[in-house]
């Protein structure tokens, strides 16, 4: 429940800072009467992600069983991508997002065609992106986490997520978001290496990788996935009480190397003021 919950918390968060932005810029240049079309391409990009999710999470149940393994494996390839691109694009463009976005609107109102579809396509896309890439980090975080509880996660996390923006919008809350960033990347990178191992499992049982598959350890005795804090280790970071050595190397691989990436100076473009790390309406 609490990393879907913490996925759309953040991915929900982006997107209410995209739209916070842009409905504030538009005010402060008069022209609020633009504020429909927005609203147009939000509810839009939203409605085209839960369906493509709905229509993709009932339509894989049909398939047979190897050929299930085999899209949940890719699923989780693909969250893996997603999530480690999401990371790192945000540690990029973080200090200038506000600028950047700003130029858009500028630029898509600027054009001779109807200002109204201009903006309408551009929070359009730029809400669907996140919208998609949650989409598939949920389709792999349902199919490790079976239940009712992951769908309220998620749920609960969109409903903070939009709550603080419309509280940011107002001025009513001013949140540091270079530190919600920073550790909620570092979370998500152990998710994605939790995915990345699952992957691996699942492309064992679609008969595509048969490698390394000697049991790397066995914790069933200390730490069993049936315990309390074995069933959080599992549903927060993918731990399994008997992985293969294939599932614990490709773990470590993935978490070393992001890791070392994530921490490394030439890889942020982080801002140094302060006051860059607040929200400025």
């Amino acid at each position: 429940m609490f990393v879907p919950f913490l996925i759309m918390l953040r991915e929900g968060l982006e997107a209410a800072l995209i739209v916070s932005l842009i409905a504030s810029y538009l005010k402060r240049t008069q022209r609020g009467h633009l504020f429909v079309a927005m609203w147009v391409g939000v509810v839009t990009a939203a409605a085209l992600c839960l369906i493509l999710g709905l229509v993709i999470n009932e339509t894989t149940g049909e398939f047979p069983q190897k050929e299930q393994e085999l899209f949940e494996g890719l699923i989780a390839v693909v969250a893996v991508f997603i999530l480690t691109w999401m990371v790192f694009w945000m540690r990029k463009v973080s200090r200038n997002v506000k600028g950047q976005l700003e130029q858009a609107v500028d630029s898509a109102l600027g054009r001779k065609n109807n200002h109204s579809w201009a903006l309408i396509l551009m929070v359009f896309f730029a809400v669907a992106r996140e919208g998609l890439e949650s989409v598939f980090f949920l389709l792999a975080a349902f199919q490790q986490d079976v239940g009712i509880m992951p769908p309220i996660g998620a749920m609960l996390g969109l409903a903070t997520a939009i709550a603080l923006g419309f509280l940011i919008y107002y001025g009513g809350v001013r949140l540091n978001l270079a530190a919600f960033f920073k550790w909620t990347s570092l979370f998500i990178l152990f998710v994605a290496a939790g995915l990345s191992a699952s992957a691996i499992r699942a492309f064992h049982e679609a008969g595509l990788w048969n490698h390394f598959q000697d049991r790397a350890f066995d914790m069933s005795e200390m730490l069993s996935t049936h315990s309390l804090f074995g069933t959080l280790l599992e549903g927060l970071l993918g731990y399994q009480e008997a992985p293969t050595v294939s599932e614990v190397s490709v773990y470590f691989i993935y978490l070393i190397s992001a890791l070392v990436l994530f921490f490394s100076p030439w890889s942020s473009n982080a801002p140094t003021k302060k006051a860059q790390t607040n929200v400025v309406r």
